[in-house]
Formats: C-alpha cells, structure tokens, sequence
C-alpha cells in the first residue's frame, strides 16, 4: 500500500501560493511569488535530499503539474530534473487534459476514488509538491499519510492557504523538527487519531462566568 506524503512550504500566516517565483501562480492578483527563494541554505538542502533518498513517484494537482511540465524536461545534467523526468507522475484534474510529459496518468472523474484505489496498489509512496487544491482535498478525506511542513519566517496576508474550510478535524503527530540557519522550521508530522478537546474552565463556573456564557449565546 502506497502512503500519499505531502510536502509543502508555508508563510508564518499559513500561505503556500506561489513559493518559488513571482510567474508562478498570480491568481487572485497574488503579487509576492518567490517569497522562499531567498531563505535556503545548507541545512535546507541536506533536508530536502533526506527526504526524497527513498523511491517514490509524484502525485500533482493540475496547475502544479503544468508547472513542473514547463520546467524539467528542459533542465539537463541535474540530478532532480533527471529524477523526476524518470519516476511516475499521477495528476489529478476535475477535467480531462493533455499530458505531455513522460510517465504522467491523469486522475479525473471520481477523483477521491481514484485516489483511493491508487493508495492501494502496489509501488512507491507518493510526494505531492505544490498542489494547494490537491492538498485541501487529501485533507478533507484523511487521505494524508504524512506531512513535512516548512514554515518560513514570512507574512504576506493574503493568498491560498494550507488550512482551508473542509480540513478535518484530528490530532498531528509530530515526528521531528529541524530548524535552518535563516530560521524555517522544518516539521514532520503524522496523523494522531481523532481531536479529542479538553477544558480549563472550573469544574463549577462562577456566576461571572454563567453570565459571560449567556452573553456569548445572545451574540451568537
């Protein structure tokens, strides 16, 4: 059984749009793509190698896909570009498409199901990059194996967001950190099983409090 692994960057107020250049994704009118180009060093690299040393094949919303389609093929004597033009590429898409690039099989229709029955089979885990709709959408039917969120000291206030209307709720195992020299958190993490809430609050609320609670209930 495949695990789906999703590999993301993040701004301290939880943005992923547009990390690595300003053409990259302007939707929305976003303005600060490139916003983690300038925050890499050493430690960052040795990261990112650890985690892609084991097989795998990529699984890519569309929008990213076309991204990545427009880049590697073209880039030669690199040892990422060899890698990804090589390994298989599954795309998800609401709508039937093209793909150029080799090894690519498009996922289309009944997408959660295809996605499904893709976990299941036997073969590599699956790295998704990119892909905020994709992402929203593994989260939504607790199809995430496992996350490694790099959260760089950035705000920006607006553009897609990691944590949309539709994650469900649950606990996060966190399995490691590692921290870079320009201060991006690097967290891994897995799922913990279901949120169970607690509480604080006094095991007989005060007067106070039973009238703040009525308050609130009225506002609300």
């Amino acid at each position: 059984m495949r695990k789906i692994i999703i590999s993301t960057f993040l701004t301290l107020d939880g943005v992923l749009q547009a990390p690595g250049g300003p053409q990259e994704d302007t939707a929305g009118g976003f303005q600060w793509g490139g916003w983690s180009a300038t925050y890499w060093d050493e430690i960052m690299n040795q990261t990112m190698g650890s985690s892609m040393s084991q097989p795998f094949d990529l699984l890519l919303g569309r929008k990213t896909y076309d991204i990545f389609a427009a880049h590697w093929p073209y880039i030669q004597h690199d040892p990422i570009a060899d890698l990804f033009n090589r390994i298989e590429k599954f795309v998800v898409s609401s709508k039937p498409q093209t793909l150029s690039w080799q090894n690519s099989t498009l996922i289309t229709g009944d997408v959660v199901a295809g996605l499904r029955a893709l976990k299941l089979q036997q073969g590599h885990d699956l790295l998704v990059n990119g892909s905020g709709k994709l992402i929203q959408t593994l989260l939504a039917n607790d199809l995430a194996d496992r996350l490694h969120i790099w959260t760089f000291p950035v705000t920006i206030g607006s553009g897609k967001r990691l944590f949309a209307e539709g994650t469900q709720p649950g606990n996060w195992e966190l399995l490691g950190t590692t921290v870079s020299s320009t201060g991006v958190i690097m967290a891994t993490y897995e799922p913990g099983g279901e949120l169970k809430p607690g509480s604080f609050a006094l095991e007989t609320p005060t007067e106070a409090e039973l009238a703040r609670r009525k308050k609130v209930a009225t506002e609300d």
